[in-house]
């Protein structure tokens, strides 16, 4: 079963970041603005409504992914 690996930054208080591995083994980034009040609850919504973020940014953001592709 695939368990995907989640990270997140926050840019500011209510504005989050939010990445995660794929089953096919690339991963993607997320950004949306958040109350700001519980990122531990807010990522979800990040990850599914906020915008997917240009290759490049996401990874200056997240280099622990640099191996892997990143998503289309």
């Amino acid at each position: 079963m695939f368990t995907p690996i989640i990270r997140r930054r926050a840019l500011a208080s209510r504005v989050l970041v939010v990445a995660n591995t794929r089953v096919e083994g690339a991963w993607c980034a997320y950004c949306d603005a958040v109350p700001g009040n519980n990122h531990d609850l807010e990522q979800d919504d990040v990850r599914n409504h906020g915008d997917k973020l240009d290759e490049s940014l996401a990874r200056v953001l997240f280099p622990e992914f640099h191996q892997l592709p990143y998503a289309n």
